[in-house]
């Protein structure tokens, strides 16, 4: 048994940290700008088209494509943010939610009339190679994506703490209007978390393109993983979210194993009511004075 569970332990570890550089933009866009970007999974379904045509085109390996998409992905929620939400949202956070909405509805129909409903997948010369971790092997995929996404989270852990801008974010979070006194253009700045927020959807994309699938449909059971890893951290928390993502993965692994592949989320979504019921604040918020 335990040669079973331990190689599904680190595939779940693998597949969390990917759940969790999806989710860290996620809870960066709430942390600062408190709403809940329902076009997160449009995005990150969107990256993966971009790294498919970057493959399929121009015959770049998705890791290789992963600077550009990830560059052309800030850029884009970067605009997305100062000219489209702040521009029709008018300040008020139902509009924004709205708004989201729309930039979802509109992505996944103009991905769905570009590339019809068919699934594509590319063909990469390692997407079978294994590495032996102890009794385990592990798809060198994988592994790459779990290493890449520890790494994003550390450089964001390093904007945040040891930058100009990682210090506006957190005061803009904290208090809007104080940061506004202080002179830290809000505006700005909160197009800049929306940017870095989008841009971690498309690493993840690059991350995931070598050993996933791409439809029109793809983002929603991304974004609902998301969402979960989210709460389960603490809303805000982007420690949170990266241990709540590699914990979310290995109890879908476990479940997985133990009650089959089809029904391995059904872990995920009972985790996400326990937390609901036992500590609606998150597993990793602080806690009240």
């Amino acid at each position: 048994m335990l040669g079973l569970v331990i190689p599904a332990i680190l595939s779940g570890l693998t597949t969390g940290a990917v759940y969790a550089l999806v989710a860290l933009g996620l809870t960066l866009i709430y942390g600062v700008l408190h709403i809940i970007n329902f076009a997160h999974g449009s995005l990150l379904m969107a990256a993966l088209y971009a790294a498919l045509f970057l493959n399929m085109r121009l015959g770049l390996d998705p890791y290789v494509a992963l600077p550009i998409v990830t560059v052309l992905f800030f850029c884009l929620g970067y605009a997305l943010q100062r000219w489209v939400v702040d521009t029709f949202s008018h300040g008020r956070d139902a509009n924004i939610l709205l708004v989201t909405l729309a930039i979802s509805i509109i992505i996944d129909n103009g991905a769905l009339a570009l590339f019809t409903s068919n699934t594509r997948t590319i063909d990469v010369p390692y997407a079978f190679d294994m590495v032996e971790i102890g009794p385990a092997f592990v798809p060198l995929p994988k592994l790459v994506a779990f290493g890449a996404a520890l790494l994003f989270a550390g450089l964001l852990w390093l904007l945040m703490r040891h930058t100009r801008l990682g210090t506006a974010i957190r005061a803009v979070a904290v208090e809007k209007r104080g940061a506004e006194l202080m002179g830290i253009d809000v505006k700005h700045t909160y197009a800049m978390c929306f940017g870095i927020g989008t841009a971690c959807v498309g690493a993840a994309a690059c991350l995931l393109l070598p050993t996933f699938y791409v439809t029109p449909q793809v983002g929603y059971a991304f974004v609902l993983v998301a969402f979960t890893t989210v709460v389960l951290g603490g809303m805000g928390s982007l420690g949170g979210a990266l241990v709540a993502g590699l914990l979310l993965g290995v109890i879908e692994a476990l479940c997985g194993l133990f009650l089959g592949e089809t029904l391995g989320q059904i872990g995920i979504f009972a985790a996400f009511i326990l937390t609901l019921l036992l500590r609606p604040a998150g597993l990793f918020a602080p806690r009240a004075a």
